[in-house]
């Protein structure tokens, strides 16, 4: 296996405060990682150094055998799924499902007036109908519910058939029954050998989906812990990470925690 994203001594400072100290971190092929902390930690930041959205303040990125600083990131963020709560406010309200996802081949949000390939427009739908949306494939973006909407982003990130796919919370706001719904197609994702390499960011061990092999812990922008998932996902690690003792628990590959 080689490597995805390697960061070496990764920092970024925005004025006085450092949301990212001195991060050693390495995905490789194959891998399926979850990133955990609390709010400020320092997870979307992280995440937009890997989608080549940010450069770090010092530090090397290197994401699919580019450096970031020495590589036109134009032509590396294609390689790269993305779906975050940032890049769904950029999408108009009333685009059409279909659009939401084709547009994603030349990097715009918005079809606006321009025609696309009919093969474009066959692999979107593709994409629609494994998460369970080519039956809305001509509603507006804004009428879709909140699940719906997340199915619709990750089906758009995949449009590309990205190396690395990156997923910035994607059960964020989703009722039990759509977080549940989107966790189940995520592991089904995660036991397909052909799919890219996966980095979920949550808040929520009850988020992880089973089938994910590793998890990164962040704690005021510094790692608190790195590697295999059941050896990151103890109650030592997860309390120092949000700084309270906590209980954790796992069962047929899902995990819950709770405060002692």
């Amino acid at each position: 296996m080689s490597d995805v994203l390697e960061l070496a001594g990764v920092s970024v400072v925005r004025g006085s405060k450092k949301l990212l100290d001195t991060v050693d971190w390495q995905v490789r092929e194959g891998e399926r990682w979850v990133v955990m902390g609390p709010n400020g930690a320092g997870k979307t930041t992280l995440l937009q150094i890997a989608a080549a959205r940010i450069h770090p303040t010092s530090g090397v990125a290197g994401i699919l055998d580019e450096v970031l600083g020495a590589v036109d990131v134009f032509e590396l963020r294609p390689r790269i799924g993305l779906a975050s709560a940032n890049l769904a406010a950029q999408i108009p309200g009333h685009e059409k499902v279909l659009d939401v996802v084709v547009t994603a081949s030349y990097g715009v949000t918005g079809r606006w007036r321009e025609s696309y390939e009919r093969t474009d427009e066959r692999r979107a739908f593709g994409l629609l109908e494994e998460w369970g949306m080519s039956t809305f494939m001509n509603r507006p973006f804004a009428s879709l519910s909140e699940g719906e909407r997340k199915r619709v982003q990750i089906a758009r990130a995949l449009m590309t058939d990205p190396e690395l796919l990156l997923l910035d919370e994607p059960a964020a706001g989703l009722d039990l029954g759509g977080r549940e719904d989107l966790i189940r197609r995520l592991s089904s994702l995660a036991a397909d050998e052909d799919a890219p390499a996966l980095i979920l960011v949550t808040h929520h061990v009850e988020e992880v989906p089973p089938g994910f092999t590793h998890a990164l812990l962040l704690r005021d922008g510094a790692v608190v812990a790195q590697g295999a998932l059941t050896e990151v996902l103890t109650e030592e690690h997860l309390s120092a990470t949000f700084g309270l003792p906590l209980k954790v628990s796992s069962q047929n590959g899902r995990f819950t925690a709770v405060a002692r």
